[in-house]
């Protein structure tokens, strides 16, 4: 499976099949984490962690605290695609792989700015 992103124009396609992906939250100015895998119906959201709460970005009720994360795992549910926003605010969100991280930026090869990124496995449709 294949991971395409998707912005300003720009398409950048990587051959993974699991990636972590993070950000900081603009206002806490603490990390969200979402593991995510690229399946054949699409995008799956595996477990997510976040290092603190507030600012609307409170765990769900089933996450647990390990090692200073409360994390949690959602119900699987395919998604076509993702859109990722950017405020400019916080920095950029971060594709991480194998221990090593990289911005959008660095990833698509321009930098990304306000424009949103799409997410989605390559071999899916585009959603219309």
């Amino acid at each position: 499976m294949s991971l395409c992103l998707i912005s300003a124009g720009a398409t950048k396609t990587l051959a993974i099949a699991a990636f972590t992906l993070v950000w900081t939250h603009s206002i806490e100015k603490i990390d969200w984490q979402e593991d995510w895998r690229v399946t054949p119906r699409g995008l799956e959201l595996v477990e997510a962690r976040v290092k603190g709460s507030g600012a609307g970005m409170e765990p769900p009720p089933e996450a647990r605290l390990v090692n200073g994360w409360f994390q949690w795992q959602p119900k699987p549910v395919p998604r076509p695609e993702v859109v990722l926003g950017n405020s400019g605010l916080a920095g950029e969100w971060r594709l991480c792989r194998g221990g090593k991280c990289r911005t959008l930026s660095d990833i698509l090869g321009h930098p990304v700015g306000v424009h949103t990124t799409t997410m989605r496995a390559c071999d899916q449709p585009v959603p219309r």
